[in-house]
């Protein structure tokens, strides 16, 4: 496996001049997440996404992110193109910003979400070849959009920085959170400004990688490298690329989920979040659940399968008003236990857990092997559910499950506290 990061390349300072950060948004990134359907690509996706209640999210993580560049560097200047693709998000954000049409202009008009394609994409940030820094949101399909402007743009491409917004986000060239993507650039844009040779000024190169979204959604996990994007260089802000588990015993997943289910209750309804571990739980209780997907469970004298597969609004309709605990499993090599695939867990659903289960102790029984946790190096898992108040409370110290009869304490923090600039 190549590595997320290369030697840091410091550019030649812009003394004369102010620093110009681009912004590009894929409107429709993430819109598959909270509907439970893995996924955002694909017209008839994001129509039935629309069609299961799920609101567009991009927009408003892309203007998070400059919100945060301009509370670190007042007055910078934003450049970016019309509409959901960018110019919305800085509205929103207060920022002035300057707007590039690309040209040919756009298949649809982008002032609505879902009308813009891949092909938007990549128009966009051809657009946007003379910025200092060009900031993106979506998820690893829209990285691979930009990978694919960048070599066509060569030697005349500008360094990009990934803002956190799809479904999938495994590649390395992301930011932590929206926030932290903002801190990133004002630091990025202070050392080309004043350079000083500051961290902020160097870039590295981060791998972009992806899945099949149709093997996906069929359980069948094989994401691909298809390159790497110049990004600036700040290791506690980027999110590096997801690890695989294919190490990891069977016994050891097994000795987890035998845990989970002995600490299990009677009448209490169990969210099980995607992946092997939490799907070795299912096996445990005589299940079949899903690789991929959010299902509810209950035990007793034996398991009971109350949905699977759900969808953020019918996860709502079975936890509100009764008793519940969301089991998460750890993203291996982001640390990531909120919001990256099991956007089903909204923040009304955290809510309704804890609100109900005031009694039951913490509303989260997260699952790690000790070999993952030991390849964060100490760094702390990570929650970036879309409402930080929601992710400080769950933030401090949490037990983490990882192996039968064996769990260890370990910090967890939101994804923008995660990353100080």
């Amino acid at each position: 496996m190549t590595s997320d990061v290369a030697a840091p390349r410091t550019p030649a300072p812009f003394p004369d001049r102010e620093v110009v950060v681009g912004l590009v948004v894929n409107p429709v990134a993430g819109l598959g997440g909270a509907a439970g359907l893995k996924g955002s690509d694909g017209a008839q996706v994001q129509r039935e996404a629309l069609a299961r209640g799920a609101t567009p999210r991009a927009g408003e993580r892309a203007a998070r992110a400059v919100r945060a560049l301009l509370a670190r560097r007042p007055g910078t200047r934003v450049v970016t193109v019309p509409g959901s693709m960018g110019e919305h998000s800085a509205l929103d954000a207060g920022a002035p910003c300057a707007l590039v049409r690309p040209s040919p202009p756009p298949a649809a008009d982008p002032g609505s979400a879902g009308a813009t394609t891949a092909r938007d994409t990549r128009l966009a940030v051809l657009a946007l070849a003379d910025v200092d820094l060009l900031l993106f949101a979506g998820g690893d399909g829209t990285a691979r959009d930009v990978l694919d402007a960048v070599r066509a743009l060569g030697d005349q491409a500008p360094p990009v920085l990934g803002i956190p917004a799809g479904v999938k986000v495994y590649s390395g060239c992301f930011a932590v959170s929206p926030a932290a993507a903002g801190f990133l650039a004002a630091g990025y844009a202070s050392g080309l400004r004043n350079g000083s040779g500051t961290a902020g000024a160097g870039t590295v190169e981060a791998e972009v990688v992806d899945l099949d979204e149709e093997r996906y959604r069929q359980g069948l996990v094989s994401p691909r490298l298809y390159g790497s994007l110049r990004v600036p260089a700040a290791r506690a802000a980027l999110s590096g690329r997801k690890a695989g588990s294919s190490t990891v015993a069977p016994a050891t997943v097994e000795g987890i989920a035998r845990e989970i289910v002995a600490r299990m209750r009677p009448g209490v309804r169990y969210v099980l979040g995607p992946g092997a571990t939490t799907q070795a739980v299912g096996r445990a209780l005589g299940l079949t659940t899903t690789l991929l997907g959010v299902d509810v469970v209950e035990a007793g004298d034996r398991g009971v399968l109350v949905a699977g597969d759900v969808s953020e609004a019918e996860l709502f309709s079975l936890v509100a008003e009764r008793e519940a605990v969301v089991v998460l499993s750890v993203i291996g090599g982001q640390g990531f236990v909120l919001g990256r695939g099991n956007q089903q867990v909204s923040p009304r659903v955290l809510d309704a857990v804890i609100g109900y289960g005031g009694a039951t102790g913490r509303p989260l029984l997260v699952l790690a092997t000790a070999q993952k946790l030991a390849a964060l190096r100490g760094r702390p898992l990570l929650a970036d559910s879309g409402d930080e108040d929601l992710d400080r409370k769950l933030g401090g110290h949490v037990q983490v499950i990882t192996g039968y009869r064996e769990s260890t304490i370990y910090q967890i923090c939101t994804a923008s506290e995660e990353f100080h600039g």
